[in-house]
């Protein structure tokens, strides 16, 4: 399996209420740390997006929780296109120490792009699979 070069990266802040009476980050909080990457990721990577008519929503989610983040950890999320189909897209994510570089959380996900006017799925925009590809380095778009 080719290892991912994660391009992108977004340092985080840590709340006051994202950390649980165990004095670490709640789980729950990882999915807004990963929604936050992804949205960042889209918005500095693909031209034109516009949020009022275009959606990305998630399709499939999975979530390995490697070691704990406490709330004085400085933090990043790294996103990374591993995958684009027709109409879905697949991400690598994960929460870094920014101090150590450790991996404390990783995430595989698919996305799929969603026309909020329309209220259906819709083909990937050709300008965004160029740009993507592009900013990865390579060609990610699925061979068929």
């Amino acid at each position: 399996m080719e290892e991912i070069t994660f391009r992108h990266t977004l340092p985080l802040q840590i709340r006051f209420n994202d950390v649980d009476k165990f004095g670490h980050v709640n789980n729950a909080v990882y999915l807004n740390f990963y929604d936050t990457g992804k949205t960042k990721y889209i918005a500095s990577v693909c031209p034109d997006v516009n949020w009022e008519k275009d959606a990305i929503v998630v399709a499939r989610l999975e979530v390995i929780f490697h070691s704990q983040i406490h709330d004085l950890d400085n933090i990043a999320v790294q996103t990374a296109v591993t995958g684009i189909g027709t109409k879905s897209f697949d991400l690598a994510q994960r929460v870094i120490d920014t101090k150590t570089n450790e991996v404390k959380c990783s995430c595989n996900s698919t996305m799929v792009t969603y026309s909020l006017e329309l209220q259906k799925t819709i083909p990937i925009k050709e300008e965004w699979v160029k740009a993507i590809c592009e900013f990865e380095g390579k060609d990610v778009r699925k061979k068929k």
